[in-house]
């Protein structure tokens, strides 16, 4: 994904020089658990992770402007089903101390904007596990649709109970028209 900002972040692809920041929010108990990964304890896994997002290509940084500093990291994944469907998921983790300003919402809407006008993306999916309300509202506040329950097999915690929703092209167009974004 190509660099996208916003009026406090500038989402860019991960860079080796991100390992501190990463480790230090990858290292709350407050992050991974709630995105369904373990709590990183070591700067050698971090720095693992931070190697496979930028072999992949499809997870930005979130640096927060006014710090210059590494606050989280929005993930848009392409997905093939048995039956060789296409679909992308979006996916996104922030740093605790920043939850609450609305800058999660504020990312989240510039790579939904990206995916759908510059890359042509006809719908994504995206999905929380229930009870993380934080993650319900920047999803609700982007103008995704509920779609039904299901279960979501986590990196470190086994199967979870999940609430999941989609966004189509032209239901989101029509959101930003709505909202005038």
């Amino acid at each position: 994904m190509k660099n996208l900002e916003t009026k406090r972040l500038i989402l860019r692809p991960f860079q080796v020089s991100d390992l501190d920041d990463f480790f230090e929010y990858c290292s709350l108990n407050t992050v991974g658990p709630k995105a369904g990964w373990a709590v990183h304890t070591n700067k050698a896994f971090s720095l693992k992770i931070i190697e496979r997002f930028i072999e992949k290509g499809d997870v930005l940084a979130l640096v927060n402007k006014t710090e210059n500093k590494v606050i989280g990291s929005v993930g848009l994944h392409k997905k093939i089903d048995e039956l060789n469907r296409v679909s992308f998921e979006i996916g996104y983790v922030l740093s605790t101390p920043y939850e609450g300003r609305g800058l999660m919402t504020e990312a989240v809407k510039a790579v939904l904007k990206h995916a759908f006008m510059d890359l042509n993306i006809e719908e994504i999916i995206v999905c929380h596990f229930v009870g993380n309300d934080k993650s319900r509202r920047v999803i609700e506040k982007c103008g995704f649709v509920h779609t039904h329950y299901g279960e979501y097999k986590t990196l470190n915690f086994g199967i979870k109970k999940s609430k999941y929703y989609i966004l189509a092209k032209e239901n989101y167009i029509n959101y930003m028209e709505a909202t005038n974004e």
